[in-house]
């Protein structure tokens, strides 16, 4: 799985959502997910997915993310820990990034510090 590894894997855009927060809805707390989850409505609060997170465009988080694959068309708020990030076009991100890969659409923004580490490297520092 992952959007930047090889052929024979499925980008996260189309991997199955195991977790919806649809447009609308407002979780306010952190939010916990095993698997890919994908956020169309506003997240005030941590959030941490085992496999990967999508960001859709009206999707807004404030707070930390932590998950493995993200891919973020929407608005983050808060600093982010993931293996490999995606910003698209729409997408906007006010925070630190600590990632393996990055990848930035024109259009897109980011604003922060960024942390980068060869992959299969631990991380000694974690974000707050």
């Amino acid at each position: 799985m992952g959007v930047f590894s090889k052929k024979d894997k499925v980008a996260l855009d189309l991997q199955a959502i195991s977790t919806l927060i649809s447009e609308g809805s407002v979780v306010a707390g952190n939010l916990t997910a095993p698997n890919v989850a994908r956020v169309d409505g506003q997240v005030n609060g941590d959030v941490e997915i085992g496999e990967g997170l999508i960001l859709g465009e009206q999707g807004v988080i404030t707070g930390n993310i932590n998950t493995k694959e993200m891919v973020v068309y929407g608005t983050v708020q808060g600093n982010i820990a993931v293996e490999s990030l995606e910003i698209k076009g729409t997408g906007k991100i006010t925070g630190d990034i600590s990632a393996t890969t990055l990848l930035v659409e024109a259009g897109g923004i980011y604003n922060g510090h960024l942390t980068m580490q060869a992959a299969g490297v631990k991380q000694i520092k974690q974000l707050a």
